[in-house]
């Protein structure tokens, strides 16, 4: 990546990297950096930990560690910055951006990860500050940490019978506009199943490929590298691991037999019902995963086009059809909103969504978004739905789906979509999945109630 650059640059930029790699060393260091610059820029954070797993150059205990922290931190930062403020002399807020990660990762250990010891944790964050900014630094880090652990059982928290938003709020460490929203809409009780949820580590959601591969198979597997697994109760190919070994370079992946999807994603694709032979375009397609399983249900028969606005974002599509053994799968650039092309059997529109459904995967979402960001892609959504209705045949098929749990993307979407295309019909997802994941003809999954993420998909025939 140096290349480009002029000589004396690419000298200065090797050495700033090098001594950064001296100073952010191990994975603590390494979490560090990666939340000190989620939270300096947009960057997301999962992009930011792959690209560090790729080339940190770290061990397969150290990669676990460090995705550990860098996902629990942000999980938890607001009961994490509600501990560090109790105890921190001045303002917290004001604090140095990579001191306050070094004490958020400390006390993330203390509070959650019983297996290391709290003197431990909190020596290697007073080490790593030491060399970052030196002895002041690191002695308030050191006096903060072991005051807190002298006192953790004494924590107070905001009082419920006073603020209860600003309590759930703290406790379960979700934005306070967040959880007013959801109990104005569903209540104490359910709001705070959903929250508990939420801070949850996720599993990893195994889906046999079928092309490849049967769910025997794939179960033997497990068992012989002692990994627990459950099946899932709403989708038969669907196998659920909790633990957080490199499942992507495991034989099993690379070959195919086994795609890594949330079952409210493979259910999302089944209501399509898709059938080989079909002509199928996917508006929204990367990374792929429902254009894939589509791909299987039609027996790798037929054709799709795997459509995304960014060419660089291709290859995961193509790569990932290769390596499930899908043949049928044509990857272009294309404008979801704009693109042309001869009307076909199935349209899928899995539209860009704030994604609030998927937080316990992908924490940061909860820190990066507002409920203005809700408001402001009903537009763009609406704008692929329109587009997508004359992709479809007269007796064709349109899936629209979202991984958020808002009804303004989700219902409202498809009210507004049925009263201005009356040459639709809503087919009603109970007659093609298990009723538990269905509502009003919607399939709906809500974390801490279906042990998936939080999606909706809506299956709407074209009149012949």
């Amino acid at each position: 990546m140096f290349e480009d650059l002029p000589s004396a640059e690419r000298v200065s930029t090797q050495v700033k990297q090098t001594q950064e790699e001296f100073l952010y060393q191990g994975a603590r260091g390494a979490a560090i950096r990666i939340l000190s610059r989620f939270e300096r820029s947009d960057s997301y954070l999962d992009k930011l930990l792959e690209h560090e797993l790729r080339t940190g150059g770290l061990s397969h205990q150290d990669k676990a560690l460090l995705t550990e922290l860098v996902n629990g931190v942000t999980r938890w930062l607001s009961k994490l910055d509600w501990v560090l403020t109790g105890f921190y002399h001045g303002e917290f807020d004001k604090c140095m951006t990579p001191v306050k990660n070094a004490m958020r990762i400390a006390l993330y250990q203390v509070m959650f990860l019983n297996k290391i010891p709290p003197a431990a944790a909190i020596n290697e964050s007073v080490e790593i500050i030491k060399r970052i900014k030196g002895e002041k630094s690191a002695g308030i880090v050191n006096a903060v940490l072991r005051n807190i652990t002298r006192n953790i059982d004494n924590i107070r928290y905001p009082n419920q019978d006073e603020d209860m938003v600003w309590y759930l709020s703290v406790v379960y460490s979700h934005p306070k506009w967040m959880v007013k929203r959801w109990m104005d809409r569903w209540g104490l009780a359910f709001t705070e199943e959903i929250l508990k949820s939420n801070v949850n580590r996720p599993s990893i959601t195994l889906r046999v490929n079928g092309l490849l591969a049967e769910r025997q198979e794939v179960e033997s597997w497990l068992e012989e590298q002692h990994i627990p697994f459950t099946t899932s109760d709403y989708h038969t190919s669907s196998v659920l691991v909790s633990s957080l070994r490199d499942i992507t370079n495991s034989d099993m992946f690379k070959s195919g037999k086994i795609a890594i999807q949330d079952v409210s994603a493979s259910m999302a694709a089944l209501l399509s019902q898709a059938k080989p032979g079909m002509s199928v375009i996917d508006l929204c397609s990367a990374p792929g995963g429902k254009a894939f399983y589509v791909a299987e249900l039609m027996k790798n028969q037929g054709t799709i086009i795997a459509l995304d606005k960014y060419e660089a974002k291709l290859r995961y599509l193509i790569e990932g059809a290769q390596r499930l053994g899908i043949s049928i799968l044509n990857a272009e650039v294309g404008d979801a909103r704009s693109f042309e092309h001869d009307a076909v059997d199935l349209v899928l529109a899995d539209v860009p969504c704030t994604g609030f459904g998927t937080l316990s995967k992908k924490p940061d979402i909860k820190w990066k978004r507002d409920a203005d960001d809700i408001s402001k892609l009903l537009p763009l959504q609406r704008e692929i739905l329109t587009n997508a209705a004359r992709l479809v045949k007269p007796g064709g098929t349109l899936i629209y789906s979202t991984c958020t749990i808002e009804a303004d993307e989700n219902e409202s979407n498809i009210q507004w979509f049925l009263n201005e295309y009356p040459d639709f019909t809503l087919d009603a997802a109970e007659n093609y999945l298990p009723s538990d994941v269905c509502e009003q003809g919607f399939m709906k999954t809500i974390p801490g109630k279906h042990s998936t993420d939080g999606a909706f998909a809506a299956r709407l025939i074209r009149k012949g």
